[in-house]
């Protein structure tokens, strides 16, 4: 049971952080199954392979890189919406090994691919947010901000997935506080 526990919160961490960056987590769970540091579920073996890496890697940097060219970055999230609620979702069936292949796929596609789903849509807002008060100049700190909060969320998935869950739980309150402010801000505006 305790396992079940640990990928669990595992895959909703790794999900979590694909919403910052979809192919980040994906590279974090390849290096991390490549090594054996975590067991990966048996029809999903192929993501610890040599090939997996490279291919995360390239991956990875491009989307990286990509989130730092201006207008690119906001049509970028259009796509990337579904491509981290499709990346939430494998993560977590690569990552929960104990269970009901139904129990498996019903949480993959509820808490790993609502969790990157949930977490995207809010960065794309902050995105579109920042273009419009800024013009796109805070842009490139909001990637930045993204890439590591993406990087510090899938080592700490990896290696400690309770607090990765925790962390999840304490960036939904915040995403929460942040939206109620702006949102009663435009609702007393436009009355």
């Amino acid at each position: 049971m305790q396992e079940i526990v640990i990928s669990i919160c595992l895959g909703i961490g790794l999900a979590a952080s694909a919403g910052f960056r979809v192919f980040l987590p994906l590279l974090a769970l390849s290096i991390a199954g490549y090594y054996d540091i975590l067991p990966l579920n048996d029809s999903w073996q192929w993501i610890g392979s040599s090939l997996a890496i490279w291919i995360f890697a390239i991956a990875t940097l491009v989307e990286i890189l990509a989130y730092y060219i201006p207008w690119f970055d906001n049509a970028l999230d259009t796509i990337a919406i579904p491509l981290a609620t499709i990346a939430g979702t494998a993560i977590m069936v690569s990552t929960v090994t104990e269970l009901n292949p139904v129990i498996t796929w019903g949480l993959a596609i509820i808490a790993g691919g609502g969790t990157a789903a949930t977490v995207k849509s809010a960065m794309g807002a902050t995105r579109l947010s920042s273009t419009a008060t800024t013009g796109g100049i805070a842009n490139n700190l909001v990637a930045t901000a993204e890439t590591g909060i993406a990087t510090t969320l899938s080592l700490v998935s990896v290696f400690l997935p309770l607090l990765a869950l925790c962390l999840v739980i304490v960036l939904f309150l915040v995403l929460r506080k942040i939206y109620r402010k702006l949102f009663s801000r435009s609702i007393k505006k436009s009355s």
